[in-house]
């Protein structure tokens, strides 16, 4: 791949602070929409000032990153704001299998952010004067639905067939996903699925990058400076029908074996992956509980300081794919997922999120999303299979995971 960087593609971005914009989601010009949001505060872009899409491989992080370093570096930047996602930012998400050719990097012509009671925009080349709504977003009408690579019966034989394989002592756990096909009228619009996700969620990080649209309650990475922070979720369970029956399921979920041998497994890998690159790295004991609207989570937070300078980038090379998408050992996971699932995830349970001229960014794990492609989208949910994992509970979990999207696609 070609790298250089000639004097017609070299950037020429400006940031200036503004008042405060509003809704970030609601001033998207167009369905093209790349967006990062959580509690309101983000960034949301639109247009292709620079865009790379990565061939599948091994090195594709470092491919990434030599290439936004060659764009970067060369760019002419005036950035009167100075804080994490201002200036020049790429945009992206990564396929969760070295093998995927799905990998995509873009650095769009405008870039509306907030942050701390601050708010600024970010124009990349000529600037074309207040963008105008072409057409005010439409829900998407009557949806048909269709099974994806496996219906429900097939995908339960192959998480029996995944039991056996770990109970013969082969691995110890892998997570198998399972897609599902919405057919809608007309295209469909990323935005209204934006703001349906980011007002039924508000807690997690709402985005959008290539037609990948979901709202992720995982943060894979965050770096700010030399600081870097993680949140790892493993083992779930359904929201209860009332404050009695939540509060029965909260207690099983962080007592049950099974959740928690699951959840040990990520958290030790995530703590594994970055010990190397990190002077300072604290992770909790034992997980706490984190609830969102329709699951509540096992999570532990894990926080850290670089040992020397890195991009946000480099940090995900070491912790993708992580035993909460993938399971371990990661090698013979990632095969066993190849084999039971029959389907190539593309960017689903990839890492997702953002990355400036800083080498600061946020990336989360493309969970709870759905890939658009004109009036068709194509929905994702995964579970962890261990030992002990029933077929039938697993089928029920997934399809808890499908309703976000199912919910963001028909309100």
């Amino acid at each position: 791949m070609n790298l250089a960087v000639s004097a017609s593609d070299r950037l020429v971005a400006r940031t200036v602070p503004i008042d405060d914009p509003g809704d970030l989601i609601a001033r998207l010009p167009h369905p093209a929409a790349l967006a990062w949001v959580r509690h309101g505060e983000g960034i949301v872009g639109w247009g292709e000032a620079a865009r790379v899409d990565l061939p599948g491989g091994p090195d594709r992080f470092d491919v990434a990153a030599r290439w936004l370093r060659d764009r970067f570096g060369a760019a002419s930047i005036d950035d009167e704001v100075g804080v994490p996602g201002s200036g020049p930012v790429a945009f992206g998400g990564f396929g969760f299998d070295p093998k995927s050719p799905d990998s995509v990097l873009i650095v769009p012509r405008r870039i509306l952010g907030r942050r701390g009671g601050r708010a600024w925009l970010t124009t990349i080349g000529e600037d074309p004067g207040p963008p105008a709504l072409p057409r005010p977003p439409r829900p998407p009408g009557r949806l048909t639905w269709s099974d994806g690579a496996l219906n429900a019966p097939a995908w339960q034989g192959a998480v029996a067939a995944a039991v056996d394989r770990i109970r013969g002592g082969h691995l110890g756990k892998v997570v198998l996903a399972r897609d599902l096909y919405a057919h809608a009228p007309e295209p469909i619009d990323a935005r209204v699925l934006l703001a349906r996700l980011a007002a039924r969620f508000p807690g997690c990080y709402t985005y959008s990058c290539a037609g990948l649209v979901g709202a992720t309650p995982e943060l894979l990475i965050r770096r700010t400076g030399g600081e870097v922070a993680s949140l790892v979720l493993a083992g779930t369970t359904a929201r209860g029908t009332s404050p009695d029956d939540d509060a029965r399921r909260a207690a099983r979920l962080s007592s049950s074996p099974k959740d928690l041998e699951e959840h040990a497994y990520a958290a030790e890998m995530v703590r594994d992956a970055l010990a190397p690159l990190c002077s300072q790295l604290t992770v909790p004991d034992r997980p706490q509980l984190l609830t969102l609207p329709n699951v509540m989570h096992l999570a532990s937070p894990v926080r850290g300081r670089l040992d020397r300078e890195r991009s946000v980038l480099d940090v995900l090379a070491a912790l993708h794919p992580t035993p909460a998408v993938c399971g371990t050992p990661t090698g013979t996971a990632l095969h066993l997922i190849r084999e039971l699932e029959g389907m190539d995830r593309g960017r689903y349970a990839g890492p997702v999120g953002w990355v400036d001229a800083r080498g600061d960014g946020e990336w989360g794990i493309a969970l709870r999303c759905a890939q658009l492609e004109g009036t068709r989208a194509r929905l994702f949910a995964g579970c962890g299979i261990v030992a002990d994992s029933d077929p039938a509970a697993e089928l029920a979990e997934a399809q808890t995971k499908f309703r976000a999207m199912q919910y963001a696609l028909q309100g």
